[in-house]
């Protein structure tokens, strides 16, 4: 099963916002050594896309398959390793 993590932030990112994508690229390459399909994908929270599919306005933010699990935090790796692993 893959799994779909989204990070929304500002672009350009603000401190928060990479520490983020570097925070989910970094389980993502952790759980791809345990043969779990992680991808990571990143988004402008301010686009019409983001707003309209997930009405998320507070950066940053983390959609995992499709559901909204953090809104304007910093979530650390652990956090969203336990969020994956949950939606598998």
């Amino acid at each position: 099963m893959k799994v779909l993590v989204e990070c929304m932030g500002l672009d350009p990112p603000c401190a928060r916002c990479k520490k983020l994508e570097e925070n989910a690229l970094r389980v993502a390459d952790k759980l791809r050594g345990e043969g779990i399909d992680v991808e990571v994908v990143k988004w402008d929270i301010m686009s019409p896309e983001v707003t309209k599919i997930y009405g998320v306005l507070m950066s940053p933010a983390v959609v995992v398959n499709g559901v909204v699990r953090v809104n304007g935090k910093l979530p650390d790796e652990r956090v969203i390793e336990r969020y994956v692993r949950e939606a598998l």
